[in-house]
């Protein structure tokens, strides 16, 4: 996954119409077309390393970034999706380049190997002003780390780029702090918001994971773009559950339990938690709870082997309409009954009404 693709960005990006003739022109068409795309890969990472160097660059994209954290062998797996709002005409092409570089080397080893470099071709078909998402991922060992997105318009053929016309372009810098599952110690991925879980047919290839990051085993993530819902939705919350302890009898056992809780407005003393529940903290009320669910072998099946490092995917679905409007917390706790170690993450969303309305968004993952 490290290599730059730049033939393979190229191939994809320069598909315009060609000028009358070129056939028979041959090699003259392709050599200007190979020189193209070397000229746009340069410009590209002249923009990448002009942002590392703190030198001014384009700011016509507004670029933002999200991400999120998997365990992965080796190292850690960081699915990430770049979002902007779509240039003013549609159905433009771009670059995007990325560059992961080591935080701990960055300033004395400028000419060392990134821990993650690629380069890949977005279609933007999009109206103007849509909100378009690319979403990829890379694996990298933790530590600290600098990203850096650079996205360009790409000409649309060659008759675009004789024109002159100005690209449009982006730069974005990204500091990750890159967590360690491998410590043995219980642990879960990122909780994430999720739109639907999918189950796929068949599995997809490792080496296609970083072009399609949110597939665990047999199962896609469609992770949400937004945080607040509508009161018509379902908050469906994922995440996977690293490093589970096995009995030597192959037993293991684990329980997660869901708890809500709902910010007050004005921020008054909670009243008291129902006995058995984690309290709620200062300016919050406590809601309710789900069935706590339990992993084990009886439930999971002779197939699943956590002492192979099989992670536990865990998730719930929750119903908004009796959710008042407001500002909400999901309190996760995770217990490893045969170890008694526990761990607790947070989720905050905010219920709207029963049509809350997004923003127009269109998902893009390349072309």
């Amino acid at each position: 996954m490290q290599a730059i693709r730049i033939a393979l960005a190229a191939s994809a990006c320069i598909c315009g119409v060609l000028p009358t003739g070129a056939a028979s022109s041959g090699g003259r068409v392709q050599e200007g077309i190979d020189e193209a795309l070397r000229r746009e890969g340069d410009a590209i990472v002249r923009l990448a390393e002009d942002a590392i160097a703190g030198r001014r660059v384009p700011n016509d994209l507004t670029l933002a970034w999200s991400h999120d954290f998997f365990k992965a062998r080796p190292g850690t797996f960081v699915p990430f999706t770049i979002s902007f709002s779509a240039p003013d005409q549609s159905s433009r092409r771009a670059l995007l380049y990325v560059r992961v570089v080591d935080r701990s080397i960055e300033g004395r080893a400028k000419e060392g190997a990134p821990a993650y470099e690629t380069i890949f071709p977005v279609r933007i078909d999009a109206g103007a002003r849509r909100t378009v998402y690319v979403t990829r991922g890379f694996a990298v060992p933790p530590g600290r780390y600098r990203v850096v997105v650079a996205l360009r318009e790409s000409s649309d053929g060659l008759a675009g780029q004789a024109s002159g016309l100005a690209r449009k372009a982006g730069v974005l810098l990204q500091d990750l702090d890159v967590p360690d599952f491998w410590t043995g110690q219980l642990a879960t991925s990122t909780v994430m918001l999720a739109d639907r879980v999918e189950q796929l047919n068949t599995p997809v290839p490792a080496d296609e994971l970083d072009e399609d990051p949110y597939v665990v085993g047999s199962s896609r993530i469609h992770v949400s773009r937004t945080r607040a819902f509508g009161r018509d939705r379902e908050l469906i919350v994922a995440f996977l559950i690293y490093n589970l302890s096995v009995g030597p009898d192959g037993h293991f056992d684990l329980q997660v339990d869901y708890h809500l809780y709902r910010k007050d407005q004005g921020g008054q003393t909670p009243p008291d938690t129902p006995a058995g529940h984690p309290p709620a903290r200062p300016g919050e009320r406590y809601v309710t709870r789900t069935n706590p669910q339990r992993f084990n072998p009886s439930m999971m099946g002779a197939q699943f082997d956590p002492a192979a490092g099989t992670p536990v995917l865990a998730g719930q679905g929750i119903l908004l309409s009796g959710f008042e409007p407001g500002d909400y917390r999901l309190g996760i706790t995770v217990t490893d009954l045969l170890s008694r170690r526990t761990l607790s993450r947070d989720v905050a969303f905010t219920v709207g009404g029963s049509e809350l309305v997004l923003g127009p968004g269109t998902c893009q993952n390349g072309a």
